[in-house]
Parts: structure tokens; C-alpha cells; sequence
């Protein structure tokens, strides 16, 4: 194996969320009697951790609403959203010709962990990943920042030699701010501009693709 160490994002890399992820906000919104945004504005919001899009949604910093609406958003998700979901196309064979190069690869999300795992798992990619790595309970590791600190420390694996994929700014800042190289995943939810102005080192077009990418961020 001679490529990078390859840390995937879930939503909007490698799985098609949009339709649980905006059904689950609008159910949090709606059982706090707060009007909500269409759901094309709501994608806009995929990504990011969930505490900051809440807090945005409901013009409040207050910790406790922040958590009620979190609550309402997970009663729903845990039981249906999560499941309303779907691979990306071309997504398994991007992973089947990232594994030929890549000595090992992980999913990083800002997701919670259990959530990831139940996730990859229906989806039948987990073969894929020597390990998933997501939020905790409590707001832990909902900088992906941290979370990629935390999983370099963990997995002993070198910043240098690692390259994180991923669809929107927070993913391509925190490789950034970790020395790992980024590319931009232009089939998710953020745009060339978002992810070229994030410092993405490389856009990419489709996951087919991705292994030609690798090879010349390698190159």
C-alpha cells in the first residue's frame, strides 16, 4: 500500500441524507411551535454539527432550548430519519478502489458515534473502515477539529501522509488546521466556492473519480 491514510465524511460523501436530516428538523421545529425554513434551505444547514444549526434555526443561544430541540430532532431520527438515507452512486466502488491504495481508511463524522456506526453498518459499508469515529453524547468531538485530532491520536496514523474527504468548509478547515490534506467533495452539499474557499487542495467531481484524485494529490 503506497497512498494515503483516506477519512471520509458521511453525510454528503458518502450517503444522501437530505431527506431524513430536513424531515427530523422540521419535526423539532414544529414540536417547539417555531416556523421553519423550505427544505432546500434546510440542506444548506447538512453538515455542520447539529447544536450550532439548531441554535441558527431558533435565533437562540440558550443551552436549554438548544437541547430540547436536539431531544425532539433524535426521538425522530433514531427511530425513522436515519434510515431515510441513501449511498451515493458509485459510492461502493469509490471505496473498493480507495482500499486498493489506501492502507486503511475511516469515516469521520460529526455525527454521533452510535448513529455512524448503525448507519455504515445498514449500508453495508462498514467492511470498508478500519474504524467510524462520531460525536458523543454531551457535545464531545462536535468540532470535527477535535474529532480529527482525536482520531489521529487514537489510530497513530500521520497527518502528513492522511487525506480527509469531505463535501462542506468544516471538513476541509479541520484537516487544515490538522496538516491532512483535503479534497472537496463536489457531489455533497457544498459548492466549489465553499470548498475551494475553504482551502480544499483538490475538487473532485464524482466518487468514481476519487481515486484519480488521490493519485494526483500523490503525484
Amino acid at each position: 500500500m503506497t497512498g494515503p491514510t483516506v477519512l471520509f465524511d458521511l453525510d454528503g460523501t458518502l450517503t444522501d441524507s437530505r431527506a431524513g436530516i430536513t424531515a427530523c428538523i422540521r419535526h423539532a421545529l414544529g414540536k417547539l411551535g417555531r416556523a421553519c425554513p423550505d427544505d432546500d434551505a434546510l440542506a444548506t444547514y447538512i453538515g455542520p454539527p447539529l447544536r450550532g444549526t439548531l441554535s441558527t434555526l431558533l435565533d437562540t443561544s440558550d443551552p436549554a432550548l438548544i437541547e430540547e430541540a436536539l431531544a425532539h430532532y433524535r426521538t425522530r431520527y433514531d427511530d425513522v430519519g436515519l434510515f431515510e438515507n441513501r449511498v451515493y452512486d458509485g459510492v461502493p466502488e469509490m471505496l473498493d478502489a480507495t482500499a486498493r491504495r489506501a492502507p486503511s481508511m475511516f469515516v469521520a463524522t460529526a455525527k454521533l458515534l452510535p448513529v455512524a456506526v448503525r448507519i455504515v453498518g445498514h449500508f453495508e459499508l462498514a467492511r470498508h473502515f478500519a474504524g467510524v469515529y462520531g460525536a458523543e453524547p454531551g457535545g464531545r468531538f462536535d468540532a470535527k477539529i477535535d474529532l480529527l485530532a482525536h482520531l489521529i491520536e487514537s489510530e497513530v496514523i500521520q497527518a502528513e501522509t492522511s487525506v480527509m474527504v469531505g463535501d462542506r468548509a468544516g471538513d476541509i478547515l479541520a484537516a487544515k488546521v490538522n496538516r491532512i490534506r483535503s479534497v472537496g467533495a463536489l457531489w455533497g452539499y457544498g459548492d466549489s466556492g465553499e470548498l475551494a474557499g475553504a482551502g480544499a487542495d483538490l475538487l473532485c467531481e464524482s466518487p468514481r473519480a476519487l481515486a484519480a484524485c488521490l493519485s494526483r494529490l500523490a503525484g
